[in-house]
């Protein structure tokens, strides 16, 4: 009797043996959900792989099969496997990042109606005269015949018609009823006009040919893998609709991942735009039902493109032939969770695992990508201009040490920004002012003893939100009233100190009272659409104003938008963090090249304490590869990436004690395992050091080969016992070190 490997849901990473009855046997396949007898249990799992014996004397018999076919195939349980190996987690969980949980979950199931049909005998019916019929009855018929079937409250509400017209057409035998499955679309209600693809320039014909290249050289074997890096503003979302339509020539499909949930809406627009119905839309703000219905539609080859953030690197399209990371620099492709994976790699690896091409565009690419753009690993096209030959925005930086308002304290707007955004409302066109921290005031102070509110469960201070009167830990969620008096010297003057979107967006108010200002952050967009309904008003001209943080820099295209105002440029810049000059050049060219995307000239405006700093100077000149020359030096002389990876082991647990000596043992353990030349530190406090009440220690591993590594940290994991409380987190090509 054969023999199945499945992966039981329950928190043991390994695979159990199980045979296959002989009522099952030929429909138990690879990736088939299956349920399973486990101790006194009945557990759900998943097939991933066939034996011919088991080791084991006594083995039990697979109970039944849950679903019509298998919900998994052989190239996603590889790419899960190679997750799981790659970034030192457990299968298990790197399967449960496959699969969404409402596709995963029994309690979510496609949403059923009544669908209408004409009958044989209601086809005869209709054609011939002699059959008695009222004017309604023909006329619902004839619906019924020009678009077959059709949701019975739907054709009842749209034909205005009385439900009785068509119960008498069922008890005639003459319409037919049964149930379907009815699509819950995240789109539904938005009208998106249809597109036709555009006149190319030639530095776009250039890249579009070296991408359809990548794809004839991924279908031969080879490394089908190209760096886009155009500017803002370059037409490259065109390149990717029109390489989408060189793949669906193929027969294949393709997978578009954006960065940020506030770019779907418009992304999905464009591709629902050119390639309609084909388009499936992925992302953790919708609802379980429509994720649910958006995969399956993927799955059953129904739809052929997916669009969406991190997570949709997995949609089930085949076969697939082109993957797209827009922005492919961003942070926020990486997951936080195990597997810790980095969505950008994760895409590249499924490239090479389904011979399908990959590209990687953005106007400020990583220095990971350039670097393998640079040794040959990537092909690389540029797009060095604008679309239309329309310039870039030109740039200033105000010096705020020297900006002081009435009372001799620095301003929120210095008097440049201020001027330029009377002028641009003088003329009716829009401004965009970014700040990347949300909030009133980033923190409340004590003007008489100094004394700070600090979270009580993390090592940060609280965000006053003045919409709700509190404060709020940004780390933890953690909120309460602001006191009356200071906690330690009970001084009734406390002071709010630095600003946060919320101030910047009061402020931009009452210098402009009658400009309409609206406000797009994480909190704004709390509610399902909040985003798209802020972003459509803005598009709209309903907004004149528009204050941010990350969720405007990037990807959001607005002809109207003259003027671009970087509040606070230093937010970023002096994090202990190696990238963080890197990240802050990112986020101010990519918020500087939302300025003059129409046939006005576009105006940026950064405002910093410290406008000599090698990042601040290359985003004024827009000089990516200044940047990225002297950065790379500096790189390569302290070994970081991308000249070594880096590997972060963390250490989490409610007694700073108990954790730093975990930390400690672990260290001592692993040293003598680490493979010639890597470096590892010294344990220490994260710079972070605590958060949600627990301590944080970390060790930082900057090596030149992670399966070695990662080989080591697994032996360590296994011989070193952590003490009661304390967790271990490993992150391989860790992108944040705090």
């Amino acid at each position: 009797m054969p023999i199945a490997k499945v992966r039981v849901d329950v928190a043991v990473d390994r695979e159990f043996d199980y045979r296959i009855p002989p009522e099952l046997e030929g429909s138990v396949r690879l990736g088939s959900r299956v349920a399973v007898p486990f101790g006194p249990n009945m557990r759900e799992g998943f097939v991933v792989g066939f034996v011919e014996s088991s080791s084991f004397a006594r083995i039990r018999d697979i109970a039944s099969i849950l679903d019509s076919k298998p919900i998994l195939d052989d190239r996603l349980i590889a790419l899960a496997k190679w997750m799981a190996d790659y970034y030192c987690a457990g299968t298990d969980k790197a399967i449960n990042t496959v699969l969404p949980s409402p596709v995963r979950r029994k309690g979510v199931k496609h949403k059923e109606r009544f669908l209408v049909s004409l009958t044989p005998a209601g086809v005869s019916a209709l054609a011939d005269d002699g059959v008695k019929k009222t004017p309604r009855q023909r006329a619902m018929m004839e619906r019924l015949a020009k678009d077959g079937p059709v949701f019975a409250a739907d054709l009842s509400a749209e034909s205005g018609m009385s439900p009785a017209v068509l119960g008498g057409l069922i008890k005639r035998g003459l319409v037919q009823r049964a149930l379907g499955a009815d699509r819950r679309d995240p789109q539904s209600g938005r009208k998106i006009l249809p597109t036709l693809p555009l006149q190319l320039m030639p530095e776009q014909a250039e890249a579009l040919k070296e991408i359809v290249a990548a794809m004839d050289g991924a279908e031969s074997g080879r490394r089908g893998v190209v760096l886009l890096q155009g500017v803002t503003g370059s037409g490259k979302t065109e390149v990717y609709l029109q390489a989408i339509d060189a793949v669906l020539a193929r027969g294949k499909g393709a997978i578009v991942l954006v960065p940020e949930i506030s770019l779907t809406p418009q992304t999905i627009e464009r591709f629902r735009g050119r390639f309609g119905e084909q388009t499936a839309l992925l992302h953790s703000r919708l609802s379980e039902g429509e994720r649910h219905d958006e995969w399956h539609r993927l799955q059953e080859g129904k739809a052929r493109i997916a669009v969406g953030a991190r997570s949709a690197v997995f949609a089930p399209v085949h076969p697939l032939g082109l993957i797209v990371v827009d922005e492919e620099h961003e942070p926020s492709y990486k997951q936080d969770e195990s597997p810790r994976y980095n969505a950008r790699d994760v895409a590249v690896m499924r490239g090479a695992m389904e011979s399908c091409a990959v590209v990687l565009g953005s106007a400020t690419p990583s220095l990971e990508s350039l670097h393998n753009a640079r040794r040959g690993r990537y092909r690389i096209a540029h797009l060095p201009r604008r679309a239309d030959n329309r310039k870039m925005p030109s740039v200033r930086v105000v010096d705020m040490r020297i900006e002081k308002g009435p009372t001799g304290k620095t301003t929120v707007f210095s008097r440049p920004l201020l001027d330029a955004m009377a002028g641009r409302l003088e003329r009716a066109e829009q401004v965009m002012l970014f700040l990347n921290r949300r909030g009133y005031a980033t923190s409340l102070v004590c003007p008489a003893c100094g004394h700070v509110a600090v979270c009580p469960d993390c090592s940060v201070s609280m965000t006053y939100h003045r919409d709700e009167e509190l404060l709020r830990c940004h780390l933890c969620g953690g909120a309460h009233a602001p006191p009356r008096a200071c906690p330690a010297c009970s001084d009734p003057a406390f002071r709010m100190s630095g600003i946060g979107t919320q101030r910047v967006e009061a402020v931009a108010q009452k210098c402009f009272p009658h400009a309409r200002v609206g406000r797009l952050d994480t909190d704004a967009a709390r509610r399902k659409r909040s985003c798209e309904d802020i972003l459509d008003a803005f598009r709209a001209g309903e907004i004149d104003i528009l204050v941010g943080t990350q969720m405007i820099a990037k990807g959001l295209h607005f002809p109207r938008v003259t003027l671009v105002g970087i509040v606070c440029a230093d937010m970023g810049l002096h994090m202990p963090d190696f990238r963080a000059g890197e990240r802050s050049f990112q986020l101010m060219a990519q918020v500087a090249g939302r300025a003059g995307r129409g046939e006005a000239l576009g105006e940026v405006i950064i405002q910093t304490f410290t406008p000599f700093h090698v990042a601040v100077q290359a985003a004024r000149r827009l000089d990516f590869d200044g940047f990225a020359e002297q950065e790379l030096e500096f790189r390569k002389e302290l070994g970081y990436p991308p000249y070594r990876r880096i590997v972060c082991v963390g250490f989490r647990g409610v007694s700073e004690e108990v954790v730093s000596f975990a930390c400690g043992s672990f260290a001592r353990a692993l040293r003598p395992l680490m493979p010639e030349g890597t470096v590892l530190s010294d344990p220490c406090p994260a710079p972070l050091a605590k958060i949600k009440r627990q301590t944080r220690y970390q060790l930082i591993i900057r090596c030149r080969s992670v399966r070695d590594t990662v080989g080591a940290i697994r032996k360590t994991l296994a011989a070193v016992k952590m003490p009661k409380g304390v967790s271990c987190l490993v992150d391989v090509d860790a992108l944040n070190l705090m």
